[in-house]
């Protein structure tokens, strides 16, 4: 049996009297699509946090190719190769296009502090390298000719694409995706669409938070379904479609 690429197990976080996140178990394996679906206040976002880093789980488990990630920070989270967007789009807008990719590759550079101080000659061979990778992640997500263009002055669409490229850049194995398709109209979506669907047949497998059924059921290998931070149903696009429990919990009894 292959061994998941992420496993999930009893995944817990409190916040006071609150229960976000209660119990939660799944797992991603390597070259899927898997979504994670659910009302508003569902804990999806919540459980994105936990797997990252930027928040500690009460209780439970992450592990990404076997080796524990709860209880890392978001950096050495994305040193061993998970890497997420933002439901709320965060770049540096006073950066253009070309630098906000340059900063997710800046992770995997291997010249040392004082090389990069000093402009020594490994380093400046360094800064060219990762210029043209950048801009071939721009090229992937269709932002070449934005390159020197600030990130403020990008449309919503296009910053949602440009957080994806940077995402990409840090080389990830699992991409978290955190409402991608928010604020985007439907021949965007479209194009979200392919483009996820391409970055895993490069071999990155995908976890993704999203609301657009649509979108979801056209890209998504398998789905599961939170309510009120527990797991209701777990299973392909065609069983979730038709799963009581998912039913009575987007439209009620």
């Amino acid at each position: 049996m292959q061994t998941p690429l992420l496993q999930v197990q009893n995944l817990r976080r409190e916040f006071g009297g609150l229960m976000a996140v209660f119990d939660v178990d799944f797992h991603v394996d390597s070259g899927e699509i898997l979504a994670i679906i659910g009302p508003n206040g569902a804990g999806k976002t919540t459980t994105f946090n936990l797997i990252s880093g930027v928040l500690p789980p009460t209780a439970g488990e992450v592990r990404l190719a076997g080796r524990r990630l709860d209880g890392l920070r978001p950096h050495a989270v994305t040193g061993l190769g998970l890497t997420r967007t933002f439901q709320n789009v965060q770049l540096f807008g006073n950066m253009t296009t070309l630098e906000n990719v340059m900063v997710g590759l800046h992770s995997r550079t291997h010249c040392g502090l004082l090389s990069a101080a000093f402009r020594l000659p490994e380093a400046r061979r360094e800064e060219r390298k990762i210029r043209v990778r950048a801009m071939e992640q721009l090229c992937r997500v269709g932002l070449e000719a934005k390159a020197s263009v600030n990130a403020v002055n990008l449309s919503f669409g296009q910053q949602r694409l440009l957080e994806i490229a940077r995402a990409m850049a840090t080389e990830p194995t699992l991409l978290l995706l955190d409402e991608p398709g928010s604020g985007l109209n439907r021949p965007e979506k479209e194009r979200l669409g392919d483009l996820i669907c391409s970055i895993r047949a490069e071999g990155v497998t995908v976890l993704l938070v999203e609301h657009d059924m649509q979108l979801v059921m056209g890209i998504a290998d398998r789905i599961i379904v939170l309510e009120y931070g527990q797991k209701i149903a777990e299973g392909t696009p065609v069983e979730i479609q038709t799963d009581p429990r998912v039913i009575a919990a987007y439209l009620g009894e």
